[in-house]
């Protein structure tokens, strides 16, 4: 049970990065199920293990799907509640933009307001 927590929490921190990164559109869309779908590859990652291929995919269709503002916030909501629950660090899921070729403008941490969001 700790296990999937910790992976849930480290999946919430990666689809932050993604959706704050998106350009706005219509209406939310964005659920922490599916932000946590996409960046179930990224665990091994955030673990000490090597990219996995697909984690920069899910962190691309994250961006892609987060388009709105609202999109956007969902998505910090969702992993700053994971994080909160398991003390997750930032370090790693900090770095993973750069390694997948994914430009954030400001900087992930567990201060990150999700209402200034845009």
């Amino acid at each position: 049970m700790a296990r999937n927590l910790v992976m849930m929490a480290m999946i919430a921190m990666m689809t932050m990065i993604l959706v704050l990164t998106a350009a706005p559109r219509g209406s939310a869309a964005i659920t922490c199920s599916q932000v946590n779908s996409e960046l179930i590859p990224c665990v091994g990652y955030l673990r000490g293990g090597a990219l996995n291929p697909r984690c920069c995919s899910g962190i691309k269709s994250l961006v892609a799907a987060a388009q709105t503002t609202q999109d956007r916030r969902m998505a910090c909501r969702c992993i700053k509640t994971a994080a909160a629950s398991m003390g997750i660090g930032l370090g790693k899921a900090g770095q993973l933009p750069g390694k997948c070729g994914v430009t954030v403008p400001f900087k992930i941490g567990p201060n990150t307001d999700c209402s200034k969001i845009n």
